[in-house]
């Protein structure tokens, strides 16, 4: 928790912090384990070691006198759960236990009926949710799929960009398969614009680099091999050219020998015709 957190506590043992009515369907239920998941496992927070809380289907309280409203997804930056979070007083994000709101809050749209563009963006306001963003995936109650507001004193104002600025992260939509289901989801980005992948997305992108890191190590070992392979082709014609040469030094001396050796017998048979007296021939 925050430490700015207050020394005496509300009461809140009349507050409905939890039931055990089903309330999501499955394209929600999905987008929330996809919105938290990824930030635990995957994202890479521009500042190292700072706390954060996600959480989807959590009740937020602003006042111990008020109902719990309950944001599909929302994130808190510099906070952390108590120890002993199965206490009652611990289980749900009571601002004067956190010291802060959410820092954003997710509304994901299924019907007309959730008040998402009023009531809420109301209530989030007055709570002073720096961050509200609507995604509305069948634009059943906004002009648009995706809605970014950022609070401006006490009212949101929509922008155009999909980051939000001074968190290190942003959002967008992602049109992919997550759990089997090809769908448009609405997805974290980083402060670059990458989408933040889910464990079993980063798992299957570190095992894709080490296979093609290993590729390239075996590319890299043919290659070696092959020029191996080349330079004992060269080595192995430098020594037939050497053998060569070396045989036709070899034929040249040997003729040389024998003109040596012809020349030699030719003398001495000069020499005895001129002892038997006959000039020998020119």
């Amino acid at each position: 928790m925050s430490s700015s957190s207050t020394t005496l506590a509300p009461d809140i043992t009349c507050l409905i912090t939890e039931d055990d009515t089903p309330v999501d369907n499955l394209p929600s239920e999905k987008h929330q384990r996809l919105l938290t998941e990824p930030l635990y496992s995957s994202w890479t927070n521009p500042h190292p070691g700072r706390p954060f809380l996600v959480a989807a289907n959590v009740g937020v309280f602003a006042m111990a006198r008020n109902p719990a409203i309950v944001p599909d997804v929302f994130l808190s930056l510099d906070v952390d759960v108590a120890e002993d979070w199965w206490q009652r007083e611990h289980r749900s994000y009571f601002l004067w236990e956190f010291g802060k709101p959410p820092d954003v809050v997710i509304e994901i749209v299924s019907n007309t009926e959730g008040e998402e563009n009023n009531t809420k963006l109301q209530k989030y306001a007055q709570m002073r949710v720096l961050y509200y963003i609507i995604y509305d995936p069948r634009v059943q109650i906004m002009d648009k799929v995706l809605t970014v507001y950022r609070l401006d004193g006490m009212q949101y104002v929509p922008q155009t960009s999909t980051q939000l600025a001074g968190m290190g992260l942003g959002v967008t939509l992602w049109e992919g398969t997550y759990e089997g289901k090809h769908d448009t989801w609405l997805r974290w980005t980083d402060d670059s614009g990458m989408v933040i992948p889910t464990g079993k997305e980063r798992a299957e992108q570190e095992s894709q680099r080490a296979e093609q890191e290993r590729q390239r190590a075996e590319h890299e070992r043919q290659r070696a091999e092959h020029e191996r392979q080349r330079a004992e082709q060269v080595s192995q014609q430098m020594a037939q050219v050497q053998q060569h040469a070396e045989q036709e030094r070899l034929t040249r001396e040997d003729a040389l020998q024998r003109l040596s050796q012809a020349e030699q017998r030719a003398e001495q048979l000069a020499a005895l015709l001129r002892q038997l007296g006959h000039e020998p021939p020119a």
